[in-house]
This record gives structure tokens, sequence and C-alpha cells, in this order.
């Protein structure tokens, strides 16, 4: 059981496709009983979440950098390796200090260059690239979203890791861990192995003398057969996303994908909609849950309940786009539009999605149709109503002063002028009921 299981096995629950493995429905083997017993042994033990998850994609990336010990993001949290990696710290945090080895001095362009690598050879979370880019940022090394699709393009997916695979990193430790990878990868070109790293040794100089993958071994492919040739995450553009976006294609959904859009403000509302089971089968969607991105979370939740959910209830017809951000055990046709800040107030209003055509995130002109009014918009029209009204009639009351002292002429009779104002401020009001 992983974190994701619990919330595809609620999707299934929703839409009655929840089984017992074996003698279905039979006394104390009913859907409620699965659930009962997968919250019972959900996560009984410690340590990140066990798939290629946002937790171990950042562990992975941040290993390549350079930035902790071999094997640390592969031990298991209460293995006697992560016992030992605990001990030898103490000695690099002396290394570190003897050396002056610095953070900025290992968050160099070639070792961003590896994260992203390694990200996109064992599959790992979108938000590794929400991660990256906000860490080159902070240590002034240029990196872009046209990077992180450079590096996709000429890098292989290869292995077998959950959330789109079968495998957990435990099973990856088991033979041999992260160093055991980037041992291959530095042996093949792909990993830069002569970055500097805590250790005061290179990353080469750190794995050389850990085992080689078994050639038995199922979880990491060969290079000469790759899960999909390319990387999982694809770079986006279009007129929906005219600064990018970013998709987690793992091969598995397809290349391409057209259907209607429906719109969720938050996303709690769809969360709803799925447990109530209003997303049909027979309709191709293009679900979109704005106002959790960095301007409407806050704080840009991670989310995972709604795609898992899909994911459970066998919804293949269904994609998914956000201008925050998904958990990375989130899987399916996912889009993100927060790594480029995207504003609210420039969604448009009338879009219909046909994505992932030639790496295009685009609209059609078929009005969008939308689960609930523009809030933003709403609260922004009905607060402006009554310092709106405020300012009329004084307007109002100082024109008629004026207006009897003979200081200004030729202006509408005060009644008017009322009538006028008046269905200024009804007009207003509809628009914002409208809404």
């Amino acid at each position: 059981m992983n974190v994701s299981s619990c919330y595809e096995a609620a999707g299934a629950f929703a839409y009655g496709t929840l089984k017992a493995k074996s003698n279905p429905d039979a006394p104390g083997r009913t859907a409620s009983d699965v659930m009962t017993d997968l919250e019972r042994s959900s996560c009984p033990g410690a340590g990140a979440c066990g798939g290629m998850y946002t937790a171990n994609t950042m562990a992975t990336a941040i290993e390549a950098m350079g930035l902790t010990l071999p094997g640390s993001s592969s031990y298991p949290a209460l293995s006697p390796g992560k016992a030992r990696e605990c001990e030898r710290a103490a000695e690099v945090i002396k290394t570190t200090m003897e050396k002056d080895i610095r953070p900025r001095d290992l968050l160099t362009r070639e070792s961003f260059e590896n994260a992203l690598v390694i990200t996109m050879i064992l599959g790992g979370s979108t938000n590794g690239v929400l991660h990256f880019l906000a860490m080159a940022n902070t240590a002034e090394v240029k990196l872009t979203l046209e990077d992180v699709d450079r590096v996709s393009n000429k890098t292989p997916f290869l292995a077998d890791l959950a959330p789109s695979g079968k495998y957990l990193m435990e099973d990856l430790y088991k033979i041999g861990g992260t160093p055991s990878v980037l041992k291959m990868l530095i042996a093949a070109g792909l990993i830069n192995g002569n970055i500097p790293t805590v250790t005061g040794k290179t990353l080469a100089e750190n794995v050389a003398n850990w085992p080689s993958l078994p050639q038995d071994q199922a979880i990491i492919r060969p290079l000469s057969n790759p899960i999909k040739e390319s990387g999982h995450i694809r770079v986006l553009r279009g007129n929906f996303a005219p600064d990018g976006a970013v998709a987690k294609i793992t091969g598995k959904e397809g290349l391409s994908f057209t259907g209607k859009a429906r719109v969720f403000n938050k996303e709690h509302e769809l969360d709803t909609a799925l447990s109530k089971g209003e997303i049909p089968r027979n309709e191709s969607l293009v679900l979109i849950v704005r106002y959790e991105g960095p301007k409407g979370g806050p704080g840009m939740p991670e989310q995972l309940k709604a795609s898992a959910a899909i994911i459970g209830a066998g919804l293949k017809n269904i994609a998914l786009v956000t201008d925050g951000r998904y958990s990375g055990a989130s899987h399916g046709f996912i889009v993100s539009l927060s790594f480029v800040f995207f504003p609210l107030e420039s969604y448009p209003v009338v879009i219909n999605l046909d994505i992932l055509r030639k790496n295009r995130l685009d609209t059609s002109r078929l009005k969008l149709r939308s689960e609930g009014p523009l809030p933003w918009l709403r609260m922004v029209i009905l607060s402006s109503l009554t310092p709106l009204k405020i300012a009329l009639i004084s307007r109002m009351l100082l024109m008629t002063s004026w207006r009897r002292e003979g200081r200004i002429g030729n202006l509408p009779s005060p009644r008017c002028e009322g009538v006028l104002w008046r269905s200024t401020l009804g007009l207003w009001a509809t628009l914002a009921m409208a809404l």
C-alpha cells in the first residue's frame, strides 16, 4: 500500500468498481470492507512515500547534484545503511568546513543538468521542475523551461517505478539504489561525473566502488530498450499556455487528447463531483481546476485526491489541467500551468482544449462550461457597488448645489441624471449576479 492507492481506492469505491481480490461481495468482503481494510493498512512505516513521487524525485536529484552522501536517496528510513549514513554526515560536515565547500559551489549549471537527467530517467514528479527553477533562481543559475524541454527530448525514460510503474524505491535499493543508477548513467555519458560533491570527491568517485545494476533486474530498463525514448515531462506551448505549461506523459496515456473543457473553481469542487459519480465515462472531458495556483491557492497545495480518484474509477476519458500543481503521486493525462505563474486575471473564459498535439496546449472557440461563478470577478464587482453608489450620490448632490449657484449649466436635470446613475448601478449589479 502507498499513499496514491488510498485515493485510487476511493475513486473506485465512488464509481462502484472496488472489489475484493477473491470472493468479492461475499460477507466481510464487500467494497466497504475493502475500504476499511485499506484504511487500517495504509502507510504503516516510516520514511517518504515509496514511489517516485515528489520526495524521492528531489532526493535522487539532489544526490545527482552532489549535495548529499552516496545512497542517501534510496536507503530505507529504518535500514542499517541509513543509520551509517547519519554517522558519516558528521565526517562530511567536517570536510565541507575544511575545504570551504558551500551549497552555491555545488549548485552549478552542470549539477542542474544532472538533476533533470535523473528525473527523466526515473520518471520523477513535475514538482521537480518547480523546485529546480526555484533553486536555480536562488543560486543565480540560469535555468528555464527550455532547458527542461531540451533535456527531456534527449533523455529516455527507463524506470518502472510508481506511480506509473509497479516498483517502489525500496525495490531499487535492493538492486544497488541510486548510486548504481548514477554509475550506469555516468558510463553512458548521460550524467556528468566530474561535478564536485559534499564529500570533497567528484560524483564519479563517489559511486566508483558501488555495485553495478544486476543484469537480470527489471526495474531499470537498458538504454537500448527504454519505456519511452524521450522524457516523460513535456513542456507545452499554445494559446492557453503562451508562456509554457508542463505535462507528465509516460507514454501509456497516449500522445494527444481532445475534449470539452469543464471548469471547477478549487479542487474540492472536483472532488465532490467525483465522489458523487458526476463525471461521465462516455464523454471526453478536460477538467480544469483553477484558483489553486500561486495567486489563488494559497500556498499552492499539491493536488492528488482528484487525479488518483480518476485513475481508481477507471475514467480513461479524462485529462486534467490546473493553474496549481499536482502531487508527485499523480499520474494520467495531467498538465500544470503553475510553472509560469499564470495569472487568474488572464484566464480565457471561452475555451475548448486540444492538448498535446506537437507539444501544444491550444483552445478552440467553443464555449467553456463552468461549474460555478467567476468568484474573484464577482467579488470585485459586488465590493465596488457600495462605494460606487456613495460616489454617484455625492456627485448628484454636488451638481445640484453648483447648478443652484449658477456655477454650471447645460447639464441634464437632476431627475434625468438620477435615472441615468440608477440605471448604471442596476447594470453593474446585474453583471455581478450573472457571474
